[in-house]
């Protein structure tokens, strides 16, 4: 099964929040600035409901090869939303001591095989997905500031065969906390903070995976222009499986140094450079081969309106108009090995019409590097290595436009494109007698209305 492949991909790039899980979803619930209207005031709160629902293609909903025979479906999806906050800026101008932020979607998922003799198959595979974001903020523009929050997201995917006792459904909560001091007016910032996260799959099959982290992490920012500054940025990462797991505990230790702001009235950059080093456990008496590298972020963006505040994320200009290229190199836990290290180039385009019409449009290609993986039982004789070390080339694109017939209600297309174009074939068995391969296309498209407040 693609599950070395699949959970790679989507689960342990930060997919636990909200807003990160949303991304490989809607639009609009991973952005505010696109899923957010006018609201509602209720008191000392502000409310903005919505609900959407969309039909549309899946070429390639179970990621398979074509040497696995791709198998396509018609999708349905209706997805209900809420977010509650304090009241924002343009509505009081008293910035309250305690701020918070919760949001909550459920998204139903229907399928309907293009083939009808796989229609049971995939009517196994209807789901709800669900997620919900909490953020309390204590004294955020005070000298000294703390801040809690909570994520949970239920996810259902499946793995390259249809049986549903092979899904990779799983759950993931995300708690933490932190502390910041802000000296000098909030010029200079520096937070040092706490996190748990556990990864629950639902199938027994994979209970193995069952994992949860532990990280300390620190960031600081000193402005040393009105809308430019400099940031730090690191954590340690404790990685463990607490079942009987092929997969081995260890440890992750980031850190990285850089800036973030305005060049001109139109042009920001993000850079940020740093080293990541993972230390996992021996395991099977095989010594894990190791991550010890450099790590990097860049982004440069050009806002077409001008004016943006950049370092201000919440600001209404941000965001909804503007070009940008990037590239990012990280390291990351895998359930295929240790860990997986990934480079990823990009550009992107954001742009809203007369505030009516809304277009977005990203693409991006990426190379992934896995270590050799280790069966949990070694054969009696010959390699104890399940899978040589190996890379693999991933190209994703998508395109997002939106029609707003009214400050309320809004008419939707989504494209997704993705495509892996690796020829490795991961090892089953320790024999080498079952081969999972890895390449796949995937082409996906929706047609949707919405409405939002």
């Amino acid at each position: 099964m693609k599950f070395c492949l699949t959970l790679a991909a989507t689960v342990l790039l930060g997919a636990i929040s909200l807003e990160a899980h949303a991304q490989a979803q809607q639009p609009w619930l991973a952005d505010r600035k696109y899923g957010e209207g006018i609201g509602v005031r209720v008191g000392n709160l502000e409310l903005h409901p919505g609900i959407s629902g969309e039909v549309g293609y899946d070429s390639n909903y179970f990621l398979r090869s074509k040497e696995e025979a791709p198998l396509s479906a018609y999708r349905l999806r209706v997805t209900p939303s809420i977010t509650l906050s304090t009241l924002g800026k343009q509505r009081t101008p008293v910035q309250p001591s305690v701020t918070f932020r919760g949001g909550a979607y459920l998204s139903y998922n229907e399928l309907i095989a293009t083939d009808s003799k796989y229609s049971s198959a995939f009517a196994d595979q209807r789901h709800l997905d669900i997620g919900s974001d909490l953020l309390f903020q204590f004294f955020p523009t005070g000298r000294v500031g703390a801040d809690t929050y909570l994520n949970f997201v239920r996810q259902g995917q499946p793995s390259n065969d249809p049986n549903t006792q092979n899904a990779f459904d799983r759950d993931s909560l995300r708690a933490g906390a932190g502390a910041t001091w802000r000296p000098g007016g909030g010029l200079f910032d520096w937070r040092l903070g706490y996190e748990f996260l556990y990864n629950y799959f639902e199938k027994s099959n994979f209970s193995y995976l069952n994992n949860y982290q532990n990280q300390v992490n620190m960031r600081g920012r000193w402005r040393f222009l009105p809308r430019t500054a400099l940031l730090y940025d690191g954590s340690y990462t404790w990685v463990n499986y607490p079942n009987p797991s092929s997969q081995n505990d260890g440890t992750i230790a980031r850190s990285s140094i850089g800036m973030n702001g305005l060049i001109t009235t139109r042009l920001s950059l993000l850079a940020m450079v740093g080293w990541a080093g993972t230390f996992y456990n021996q395991a099977n008496g095989q010594t894990p081969q190791q991550f010890d590298s450099l790590t990097a972020q860049t982004e440069l963006k050009w806002y077409i309106s001008g004016g943006a505040d950049a370092m201000n994320p919440g600001s209404a200009p941000v965001g909804l108009s503007y070009a940008s290229i990037g590239y990012m190199r990280d390291v990351s836990n895998s359930y295929l090995g240790n860990f997986y290290q990934r480079d990823r180039g990009y550009v992107g385009v954001s742009y809203l019409l007369g505030g009516a019409f809304v277009t977005s449009l990203s693409a991006g290609i990426a190379n992934l590097a896995f270590p050799d993986s280790f069966f949990a039982t070694c054969p009696m004789t010959g390699s104890c290595v399940q899978q040589p070390a190996f890379s693999e080339q991933r190209v994703d694109v998508s395109l997002f436009g939106e029609y707003r017939l009214s400050n309320t209600f809004g008419l939707n297309a989504t494209v997704n494109y993705d495509r892996n174009f690796t020829d490795v074939a991961v090892k089953s068995d320790p024999a080498g007698t079952t081969l999972d391969y890895l390449a796949y296309q995937r082409w996906q498209a929706f047609l949707g209305a919405r409405w939002f407040l």
